[in-house]
């Protein structure tokens, strides 16, 4: 299993198949394992930009508890569609995150314009600071409406799909602003000492904003089907 985070995480969940003769969705159960359990081997290994945060997850006659099931037995699916909705709409990726970045964009701008701006960049930048402010916007609606009861349901995909793409287009456009800098892993500090340049980290952590929680494609395919109602063919 390979598992986001399993190199230095204490516990993961997953859905595991307890009812052998059940197909599909059905008869699965949602659980919460310790990574210390007897027959449960944990093998880190590293990412594009160098840090080890993966990790493949072996099971060995590993035992769970029923003390350690989430939900009902055999109900596993239906707590891992409210997981996976709360992750893509609210719990994963916090407005902050972006209105920060979208901040530090602006102000790397003002640094570096020079006399004569570059309006494509200029609107670049723009753009990414308003996309931050909307999914402010857009994620105080969603807790808005659970406050009052309602679930976001499908529409955690549009979300996912807004900050995943966000984020990159926030990066790349300090990437562009930067010029050759962006190519260079360290940048000079405060002092002169090089430090680690991050802005390029950042924009190799956003490319797989698209992926992980669901891939973009896989989000577009839920918005069309069960949001616009289109045919699956």
């Amino acid at each position: 299993t390979w598992t986001t985070r399993g190199a230095f995480c204490t516990h993961l969940f997953g859905l595991f198949r307890t009812d052998p003769e059940s197909t599909r969705h059905h008869g699965l159960s949602y659980l919460m394992v310790p990574l210390e359990t007897e027959g449960v081997t944990v093998r880190g290994f590293g990412r594009l930009d160098g840090d080890e945060g993966f990790a493949e997850v072996f099971f060995e006659d590993a035992f769970v508890p029923d003390s350690l099931v989430l939900g009902e037995v055999g109900n596993g699916w239906g707590v891992a569609m409210a997981t996976t909705s709360s992750e893509r709409g609210l719990t994963l990726r916090s407005p902050g995150r972006f209105q920060a970045v979208a901040t530090r964009l602006v102000q790397l701008y003002r640094d570096r314009r020079g006399s004569e701006p570059d309006d494509v960049i200029r609107d670049s930048i723009v753009r990414a600071w308003m996309d931050a402010e909307a999914y402010s916007l857009y994620t105080n609606m969603d807790v808005s409406a659970m406050v009052e009861g309602r679930s976001p349901g499908f529409r955690s995909s549009l979300n996912k799909l807004f900050w995943s793409e966000l984020d990159v287009r926030l990066h790349e456009a300090a990437l562009e602003l930067i010029g050759d800098e962006a190519e260079c892993t360290e940048a000079a500090g405060p002092t002169g000492a090089g430090i680690e340049n991050p802005w390029l980290k950042g924009y190799q952590f956003s490319l797989s904003g698209p992926i992980y929680a669901g891939t973009n494609e896989i989000q577009r395919n839920i918005v069309a089907e069960r949001v616009l109602g289109l045919p699956r063919k």
